[in-house]
């Protein structure tokens, strides 16, 4: 476990925490780490929690499949995020979703009830943990409320100008590089890949945008 130490440093979990206090609290957090390779699914829909995970090596999708096959991306998991709060309390229900690696991963899974149990030294370094892991949580609501936003657009064109445009200020700038390919980006708005490409194209020809792969530049031209 050692050798993760330098990374849960960068973790949101552990935020502000120094590497000898990590140290201490991983066996006291019961940390037990797992190695997945990519297609692998870390958790299944159905599955019940105990633990908060966090991500530290790698990238996961959030998906979930119709009874048809029909797949839905979720979001994207990336190093130094945590998932599985809102499924971690025993009233919470089973998880409505599945968690697949993208590319070889490795994530530590630590136990929820250990997390917000502080020690009885009330250790600052703990308290630190469970006051990242609310923030953690806020955030997440946030993110689902920006692709509430980006689903509730009415057409293909408006989904993507929606999801773009917010991407250009994630990232400050009018050129960047979005985590998902044409399918997985049709997935994530819930769209058919078919219809997006061909609307991608046409916003491309009339000057709003251009595309090379998973790399835009947003351009000036008002929509």
């Amino acid at each position: 476990m050692k050798k993760y130490i330098s990374v849960l440093k960068r973790t949101k979990l552990f935020a502000g925490v120094g590497d000898d206090e990590i140290a201490s609290m991983i066996s006291c957090l019961g940390a037990k780490p797992c190695t997945y390779k990519k297609g692998e699914y870390v958790l299944r829909q159905g599955e019940h929690l105990s633990d908060i995970i966090v991500l530290i090596e790698g990238s996961l999708y959030i998906q979930t499949d119709d009874y048809w096959g029909n797949r839905s991306i979720l979001g994207k998991i990336g190093v130094g995020e945590t998932f599985g709060e809102a499924y971690a309390s025993p009233e919470s229900g089973a998880f409505p979703n599945d968690i697949v690696a993208v590319e070889n991963s490795v994530v530590i899974f630590f136990n929820v009830r250990r997390i917000i149990t502080v020690c009885s030294a009330a250790c600052h370094f703990h308290t630190l943990v469970i006051q990242n892991m609310f923030f953690s949580i806020s955030e997440k609501n946030r993110n689902l409320v920006r692709k509430l936003g980006h689903m509730s657009k009415r057409t293909t064109r408006d989904k993507l100008i929606s999801y773009l445009s917010e991407e250009s200020k994630k990232q400050n700038s009018v050129s960047f590089t979005i985590p998902f390919n044409r399918q997985q980006l049709a997935d994530f708005l819930s769209v058919d890949r078919s219809a997006m490409s061909n609307e991608l194209c046409k916003m491309r020809d009339e000057g709003l945008l251009e595309f090379e792969k998973n790399q835009f530049k947003l351009l000036s031209t008002h929509y």
